[in-house]
Protein backbone atom coordinates (compact mmCIF):
# COMPACT_ATOMS: atom_id res chain seq x y z
CA UNK A 1 0.00 0.00 0.00
CA UNK A 2 1.01 3.61 -0.50
CA UNK A 3 1.02 6.03 2.43
CA UNK A 4 1.52 9.77 2.04
CA UNK A 5 2.27 12.70 4.32
CA UNK A 6 4.05 16.03 4.50
CA UNK A 7 7.74 16.29 3.74
CA UNK A 8 10.42 17.00 6.40
CA UNK A 9 9.08 14.46 8.91
CA UNK A 10 9.50 14.80 12.62
CA UNK A 11 8.03 12.69 15.40
CA UNK A 12 4.61 11.50 14.16
CA UNK A 13 5.69 11.29 10.51
CA UNK A 14 8.50 8.91 11.45
CA UNK A 15 6.61 7.03 14.19
CA UNK A 16 3.61 6.32 11.92
CA UNK A 17 5.65 4.72 9.11
CA UNK A 18 7.42 2.63 11.74
CA UNK A 19 4.04 1.48 13.10
CA UNK A 20 2.70 0.81 9.60
CA UNK A 21 5.76 -1.21 8.57
CA UNK A 22 5.92 -3.22 11.80
CA UNK A 23 2.21 -3.86 12.51
CA UNK A 24 -0.04 -2.95 9.57
CA UNK A 25 1.42 -3.25 6.07
CA UNK A 26 4.11 -5.81 5.17
CA UNK A 27 5.12 -3.92 2.01
CA UNK A 28 4.50 -0.20 2.58
CA UNK A 29 5.54 2.57 0.22
CA UNK A 30 5.94 5.97 1.87
CA UNK A 31 5.64 9.26 0.03
CA UNK A 32 6.73 12.60 1.49
CA UNK A 33 5.46 15.59 -0.47
CA UNK A 34 4.87 19.31 0.12
CA UNK A 35 2.00 19.84 2.57
CA UNK A 36 -0.13 21.62 -0.03
CA UNK A 37 0.07 18.59 -2.36
CA UNK A 38 -0.69 15.73 0.05
CA UNK A 39 -4.42 15.35 -0.56
CA UNK A 40 -4.20 15.89 -4.32
CA UNK A 41 -1.41 13.34 -4.77
CA UNK A 42 -3.18 10.95 -2.40
CA UNK A 43 -6.28 11.08 -4.60
CA UNK A 44 -4.25 10.63 -7.79
CA UNK A 45 -2.08 7.80 -6.51
CA UNK A 46 -4.49 5.96 -4.23
CA UNK A 47 -2.18 6.60 -1.27
CA UNK A 48 -3.59 6.85 2.25
CA UNK A 49 -2.81 10.26 3.78
CA UNK A 50 -1.71 10.58 7.39
CA UNK A 51 -0.65 13.34 9.77
CA UNK A 52 -2.40 16.08 7.81
CA UNK A 53 -5.51 17.98 8.90
CA UNK A 54 -8.89 16.49 8.11
CA UNK A 55 -7.89 12.86 7.52
CA UNK A 56 -8.69 9.70 9.47
CA UNK A 57 -5.07 9.17 10.46
CA UNK A 58 -4.49 12.68 11.76
CA UNK A 59 -4.63 14.53 15.04
CA UNK A 60 -7.98 14.29 16.81
CA UNK A 61 -8.43 16.14 20.09
CA UNK A 62 -5.44 15.41 22.30
CA UNK A 63 -4.38 12.40 20.25
CA UNK A 64 -1.79 12.36 17.49
CA UNK A 65 -1.71 10.40 14.22
CA UNK A 66 0.11 7.49 15.87
CA UNK A 67 -2.84 7.14 18.26
CA UNK A 68 -5.25 7.13 15.30
CA UNK A 69 -3.44 4.15 13.73
CA UNK A 70 -3.30 2.25 17.02
CA UNK A 71 -7.03 2.78 17.56
CA UNK A 72 -8.16 2.11 13.97
CA UNK A 73 -6.16 -1.12 13.67
CA UNK A 74 -6.97 -2.18 17.26
CA UNK A 75 -3.32 -2.72 18.11
CA UNK A 76 -3.60 -4.03 21.64
CA UNK A 77 0.00 -4.27 22.82
CA UNK A 78 1.19 -2.93 26.19
CA UNK A 79 4.53 -1.80 24.75
CA UNK A 80 2.73 0.04 21.93
CA UNK A 81 0.52 1.74 24.50
CA UNK A 82 3.58 2.99 26.35
CA UNK A 83 5.23 4.05 23.09
CA UNK A 84 2.04 5.83 21.98
CA UNK A 85 2.06 7.91 25.16
CA UNK A 86 5.70 8.92 24.53
CA UNK A 87 5.01 9.79 20.87
CA UNK A 88 1.88 11.76 21.80
CA UNK A 89 3.75 13.67 24.51
CA UNK A 90 6.60 14.60 22.16
CA UNK A 91 4.45 15.31 19.09
CA UNK A 92 1.73 17.31 20.85
CA UNK A 93 4.11 19.35 23.02
CA UNK A 94 2.85 17.61 26.18
CA UNK A 95 6.19 16.65 27.66
CA UNK A 96 4.49 16.24 31.04
CA UNK A 97 2.78 13.03 29.80
CA UNK A 98 5.99 10.99 29.54
CA UNK A 99 9.47 11.77 30.84
CA UNK A 100 10.99 10.11 27.76
CA UNK A 101 9.25 12.53 25.40
CA UNK A 102 11.88 15.25 25.78
CA UNK A 103 14.57 12.82 24.63
CA UNK A 104 12.47 11.65 21.68
CA UNK A 105 11.83 15.25 20.69
CA UNK A 106 15.54 16.10 20.87
CA UNK A 107 16.56 13.05 18.85
CA UNK A 108 13.85 13.69 16.23
CA UNK A 109 15.00 17.26 15.77
CA UNK A 110 18.58 16.04 15.57
CA UNK A 111 17.65 13.58 12.81
CA UNK A 112 16.07 16.45 10.91
CA UNK A 113 19.28 18.47 11.22
CA UNK A 114 21.42 15.56 10.01
CA UNK A 115 19.43 14.42 6.98
CA UNK A 116 18.00 16.44 4.13
CA UNK A 117 16.52 13.36 2.44
CA UNK A 118 13.24 12.38 4.10
CA UNK A 119 13.60 8.69 3.24
CA UNK A 120 17.11 8.55 4.66
CA UNK A 121 15.74 10.14 7.82
CA UNK A 122 13.01 7.48 7.88
CA UNK A 123 15.55 4.66 7.55
CA UNK A 124 17.41 5.95 10.60
CA UNK A 125 14.16 6.67 12.43
CA UNK A 126 13.08 3.03 12.00
CA UNK A 127 16.07 1.97 14.10
CA UNK A 128 15.20 4.59 16.70
CA UNK A 129 11.60 3.38 17.02
CA UNK A 130 12.62 -0.28 17.07
CA UNK A 131 14.90 0.58 20.00
CA UNK A 132 12.26 2.63 21.79
CA UNK A 133 9.64 -0.09 21.28
CA UNK A 134 12.06 -2.66 22.71
CA UNK A 135 12.71 -0.37 25.69
CA UNK A 136 8.94 -0.19 26.21
CA UNK A 137 8.91 -3.98 26.46
CA UNK A 138 8.08 -4.89 22.87
CA UNK A 139 9.85 -7.28 20.54
CA UNK A 140 10.32 -5.74 17.06
CA UNK A 141 11.36 -9.11 15.62
CA UNK A 142 8.15 -10.75 16.87
CA UNK A 143 6.05 -7.88 15.50
CA UNK A 144 7.64 -8.33 12.07
CA UNK A 145 7.07 -12.09 12.19
CA UNK A 146 3.38 -11.64 13.09
CA UNK A 147 2.93 -9.19 10.23
CA UNK A 148 4.57 -11.55 7.73
CA UNK A 149 2.41 -14.41 9.02
CA UNK A 150 -0.80 -12.38 8.69
CA UNK A 151 0.23 -11.29 5.18
CA UNK A 152 0.76 -14.93 4.24
CA UNK A 153 -2.85 -15.64 5.20
CA UNK A 154 -4.19 -12.72 3.18
CA UNK A 155 -4.42 -12.23 -0.57
CA UNK A 156 -1.03 -10.49 -0.49
CA UNK A 157 2.15 -12.47 -1.00
CA UNK A 158 4.35 -12.55 2.11
CA UNK A 159 7.20 -10.09 1.85
CA UNK A 160 10.03 -8.81 3.94
CA UNK A 161 9.37 -5.61 5.88
CA UNK A 162 11.73 -3.57 3.76
CA UNK A 163 10.40 -0.13 3.07
CA UNK A 164 9.82 1.17 -0.43
CA UNK A 165 10.22 4.92 -0.51
CA UNK A 166 9.42 7.49 -3.14
CA UNK A 167 9.23 11.24 -3.22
Amino acid sequence: MKWITRERPKIDRIACPWLIARFIDPAPEFLYVPAADVLRIAAQSGATPYDVPGVEFGHHGEHCSFDAFVERYRLDDAALGKLARIVRAADCDRLDLAAEAAGLLAISRGLSLNFTDDHEMLRHGMVLYDALYAWCGGRPDEAAARLRQSAAGSSRPPQDTQIATKS
